[in-house]
């Protein structure tokens, strides 16, 4: 069984569907309830619910940013060249315009966030197993 399968029905706000135009992006299932997709605000608000075991591929925000609000269960954020972040409710995570990055649940637990992204994404390469199933709390 895993850890805060709660978040599976969203924390505060609803999980949403399965995040079937990004799956190619991703290892695993994730689910996506857009909260804000204004074009004249130029920024996207998404809950995000990660199954355990899934993760996002490396990626990009060009001529942007991420925040990460970290609101359910227990997950990963790394940036390319930089030791990965383990992360639980309460966590906030910034990411700048052009660095290479992934995150999503830890192996054994959901995972949740809200993502506040402006920009282009470009996807890259998924994360190898080798550097996911060897992160350590």
């Amino acid at each position: 069984m895993a850890k805060f399968e709660e978040v599976k029905d969203g924390v505060i706000f609803p999980s949403g569907d399965k995040n079937d135009a990004f799956a190619q992006y991703f290892v695993g299932q994730s689910y996506l309830k857009t909260l804000v997709a204004d074009p004249s605000v130029n920024v996207g608000v998404g809950n995000v619910t990660f199954e355990p075991g899934c993760r996002n591929n490396w990626h990009i925000h060009h001529d942007g940013f991420q925040i990460l609000l970290v609101t359910g269960g227990e997950g990963w954020y790394q940036e390319v060249g930089k030791e990965a972040q383990f992360l639980k409710p309460g966590d906030v995570v910034v990411t700048h315009d052009g660095v290479k990055h992934w995150h999503g649940a830890a192996q054994d637990s959901w995972f949740e966030h809200i993502a506040i992204t402006a920009g282009t994404p470009e996807w890259l390469e998924p994360v190898s197993d080798e550097i996911y199933l060897n992160l350590k709390k």
